[in-house]
């Protein structure tokens, strides 16, 4: 919000109707004008009320008077040598994430944050090792995809760029359920953005009493990073395990709201030398999963600065895919991409860090009496 307006990006289309009719600016059977408004929004990627000319002139100056239509700042933009793209994304608040934008062939996967940092200490996993400063807003996890949009010039071409969403940016989405369930019906709505729940998949590392919540008031895809094939292992490696340990994650998996075979879920594999790899450690994650409509991911390690960790060597990850296809479960082998740009699974990180209490509340104090002696 600037200057008491409301920024109407991640604003779902009935909170778009409610606020106008509050306001004043409609009547209560006028919501089409709303579904005008959200056209303009998130089919046209207008941000000037002024160009919206299906919009009557009384009611674009009634917009512009209580509205803003806000990018937050893209800090950099950088591109890899095989066409993948990332933004560093600032907020008002100084608050950054990334967001990274990866082609291949007709298919372009956006994969969006849910959170600055992350609290869940993965230990392959780069944005483990920044703290959890907030979570995002869902205008902050809307505004990802309409900055790609703008960058990749896409506001209303026939053919999309941005064919799939994932949510496995910084952040573990289900600590952040509301705003990532808000951000997610957003993308998925038809006359809008339009990107169909079965291509926006949602992965957790395992918030075992949210995968039902996400399955019956989301109904993306699910992946669950999983990573090893017993609890010692992935206590180590995804230490949410110890509260919610491989059993109970299953047993969650197994109940996820119209699970079939034509919506599976995927599991991701991480492949970390010498530590998860085996012959013997495929042959345990195919019992494992027994049972389960699902697919299984692997992840070649992408490195990052301070790991402790190698990548298996390529010849172990396609030995431990073909012990998995053959017990009858697609195994594909995840490439890796925009890894000279730091943009791979993985290896996101942001420099903002979480304030002391202290610190913002001296800054608060600082800002409130420079507005008082602004007013003398």
């Amino acid at each position: 919000m600037t200057d008491d307006k409301i920024d109407l990006i991640g604003l779902s289309l009935n909170e778009i109707s409610e606020t106008l009719i509050n306001k004043g600016l409609i009547k209560a059977k006028e919501t089409f004008r709303s579904k005008q408004l959200w056209h303009w929004l998130y089919f046209r990627g207008e941000t000037d009320f002024e160009k919206m000319t299906t919009v009557s002139k009384d009611l674009r100056k009634k917009l512009k008077d209580h509205f803003i239509i806000q990018r937050p700042k893209v800090k950099s933009h950088q591109i890899s040598k095989d066409g993948t793209q990332k933004w560093l994304i600032k907020f008002p608040d100084g608050s950054e994430i990334e967001t990274v934008f990866i082609p291949d062939g007709d298919r372009g996967t956006l994969c969006v944050s849910s959170q600055v940092g992350c609290t869940l200490n993965c230990t392959f996993c780069h944005t483990g090792t920044q703290k959890l400063v907030r979570n995002l807003s869902s205008q902050e996890i809307v505004s990802q995809m309409v900055i790609a949009k703008d960058s990749l010039s896409e506001w209303n071409k026939t053919k999309r760029d941005i064919t799939n969403i994932v949510m496995m940016g910084m952040g573990e989405p289900l600590y952040n359920f509301e705003n990532v369930r808000d951000g997610i019906n957003v993308f998925a709505d038809d006359a809008g953005l339009s990107v169909s729940k079965r291509r926006i998949t949602l992965s957790t590392s395992g918030i075992v009493p949210k995968i039902e919540d996400a399955g019956n008031e989301i109904g993306s895809m699910l992946a669950i990073s999983l990573h090893a094939t017993n609890n010692d292992l992935r206590n180590e490696l995804v230490p949410i395990n110890k509260k919610y340990p491989i059993e109970e994650l299953l047993d969650a998996c197994k109940n996820y709201p119209r699970v079939k075979n034509s919506k599976r879920i995927t599991f991701e594999y991480v492949m970390l030398k010498d530590v998860n790899d085996s012959e013997a450690q495929a042959r345990d994650l195919i019992k494992l999963i027994s049972g389960i409509p699902s697919k299984i991911n692997l992840i070649p390690f992408n490195p990052w600065p301070g790991t402790i960790y190698e990548c298996s060597d390529w010849d172990q990850i396609e030995k431990f895919s073909d012990i998995i296809n053959r017990g009858g479960y697609a195994s594909p082998i995840r490439m890796p991409r925009g890894r000279d740009i730091s943009a791979a699974c993985g290896q996101l990180k942001s420099d903002t860090k979480k304030e002391k209490a202290s610190i913002k509340y001296k800054k608060e104090l600082a800002k409130l009496e420079s507005e008082r002696i602004g007013r003398l």
